[in-house]
């Protein structure tokens, strides 16, 4: 039995197909050129067309299928369960790692959340979406200042210039500023992903720190995740998908239920 998770993200959509436990296959798209290639307005909804997508063969149709994702409950997914992202996260988490007990961080690209887990039960939650400067939002916004991709961005975490800014606009003021002032690219690097992980961690501090869970997009940061683990005293762990798990999670889910 093939099952499927979709999580409709603000920067990307992940899905993932899973079968007897084993993930056949991971997709991503972009968000906007996703919408515009398979969604269409039915009784005054985006509706995505699955077929257009070619994702199976005819007759291999999945069994079930659950989606979460920022745009959950604004799209028609015809056949599909909707589900609470905090959900998708810890049921991806679980199963990639293994872990039962743990503190997750999601960073995706609009939002953050943190999660604590107890004997693979959800105890409490706590999410940012009131402002992108703690997302993967503000690390494109700030590498489009310095003219670099996030893989460039992603090398850098020592000698970090000081950014104190606590909006994303306001910051990105204030690194051409540092530029003006003659800093080196890798410290200004360096500085942005010091700077995000200085605003997740008042989030952090809120659950215990034994295990710590780093997913989403901001997860394949490298020197995020290097200042990260110098900032807690927990185990730092990336799933193997990072930012696939949401998706991953959809699909674990949809095969307890079907």
């Amino acid at each position: 039995m093939t099952t499927l998770g979709i999580d409709l993200g603000s920067r990307k959509v992940k899905i993932a197909a899973l079968r007897a436990g084993e993930i056949l296959w991971l997709r991503d798209f972009d968000t906007i050129p996703f919408y515009k290639s398979y969604g269409g307005l039915h009784k005054g909804h985006l509706t995505i067309d699955f077929a257009a997508l070619e994702l199976f063969q005819d007759g291999d149709a999945p069994a079930a299928m659950v989606a979460t994702g920022y745009g959950r409950n604004t799209i028609n997914l015809q056949g599909a369960r909707v589900i609470p992202e905090i959900q998708a996260h810890v049921a991806g988490a679980r199963f990639q790692t293994g872990c039962d007990t743990f503190t997750l961080i999601d960073l995706g690209g609009q939002d953050t959340k943190v999660a604590r887990v107890e004997e693979g039960i959800l105890q409490d939650f706590l999410m940012n979406d009131k402002c992108a400067a703690s997302s993967g939002r503000y690390l494109e916004n700030m590498a489009q200042v310095l003219d670099i991709d996030l893989d460039e961005l992603a090398r850098y975490a020592d000698n970090p210039v000081a950014l104190d800014a606590t909006c994303g606009i306001f910051g990105e003021s204030e690194l051409i500023g540092k530029i003006v002032e003659g800093h080196p690219l890798p410290h200004l690097c360096a500085g942005i992903n010091a700077t995000l992980v200085k605003r997740v961690m008042p989030m952090l501090r809120r659950f215990p720190q034994d295990v710590l869970l780093v997913t989403g997009g901001v997860a394949r940061n490298q020197a995020f995740r290097q200042l990260l683990q110098q900032a807690v005293a927990a185990r730092l762990l990336m799933p193997p998908h990072p930012q696939h798990n949401g998706a991953i999670g959809c699909a674990i889910l949809a095969s307890t239920s079907s």
